[in-house]
């Protein structure tokens, strides 16, 4: 999985937890429980889109190659 595979489905997972969330449908536990791991998701995104744009800023511009 690429790192913008893996980006999108922690975005999906995202969205699917909030529609969960304001179904009202989830005990207070579950509530808790998934706040907690929607906290943890956030995270693995954001170090996501941290190595991402590392990765594009050291990446030559197209059509500029590297010197010898």
């Amino acid at each position: 999985m690429t790192g913008t595979e893996h980006l999108d489905d922690v975005i999906a997972r995202l969205e699917r937890a909030a529609e969960q969330l304001r179904s009202g449908e989830l005990s207070p536990d579950a509530a808790a429980t998934m706040v907690e791991d929607c906290a943890m998701l956030a995270t693995q995104a954001a170090a996501e889109l941290e190595q991402l744009s590392r990765a594009e800023a050291s990446a030559p511009p197209p059509g500029q190659d590297s010197l010898l």
